[in-house]
């Protein structure tokens, strides 16, 4: 499974002691969490004290069983209805043993619409399964080739393609070109 990594402003122990106080907000040990995400005690404990680098899959299954969206467990910045982000500022989420790299383009995780980029390297996979949330996206294809599978099917889509879906449906990305594939990704609400 790929590990978390993230910049300076996302900071593993801040997310562990949100995820903590989420847990004994809503009287759960880590057992009954673990029991809730498909985890290890072990590893839940890691993560809330920092000592661990979660995949996102991770993240993901411990935010939906405490009932909030991942993004509540990374750190916010910006100021309210306005921000700007420089591209040497924007918040980066990496997947080393992938090479997957997702670029925050909205300001932080705590808005009503999440804009990502989303960089793939040639043969690379987002993830070994598809995922399912609540919402819809819609991608912009800004150079290579970008496949998805969506439920049953597969497409693929080329430099300036673009696509909408109901994230809710099972999906993933990966790239079946020879050149590395960026796309430009809305989705609402936040999934991250």
């Amino acid at each position: 499974m790929a590990n978390f990594f993230s910049d300076s402003e996302l900071n593993l122990l801040n997310i562990g002691l949100k995820i903590k106080a989420l847990r004994e907000e809503q009287n759960l040990k880590v057992k009954d969490l673990a029991e809730m995400t498909g985890l290890s005690s072990a590893l839940i404990s890691q993560v809330e004290h920092g000592h661990t680098q979660p995949s996102l899959e991770t993240l993901w299954k411990i935010a939906r069983s405490l009932n909030v969206p991942i993004g509540f467990l990374f750190e916010q910045t910006g100021k309210e209805g306005f921000a700007i982000v420089k591209r040497h500022e924007r918040k980066q989420l990496y997947m080393p043993s992938s090479n997957l790299r997702y670029q925050l383009l909205s300001p932080d995780l705590n808005r009503k619409i999440e804009m990502i980029l989303i960089v793939l390297e040639p043969g690379q996979v987002q993830e070994k399964m598809t995922i399912s949330h609540e919402g819809e996206e819609c991608g912009y294809v800004i150079s290579g080739q970008l496949g998805i599978i969506y439920g049953d099917s597969e497409y693929v889509l080329s430099e300036g393609d673009s696509v909408y879906y109901d994230s809710r449906i099972p999906h993933r990305f990966f790239n079946p070109g020879e050149v590395q594939s960026i796309s430009v990704w809305a989705m609402t609400p936040p999934s991250f």
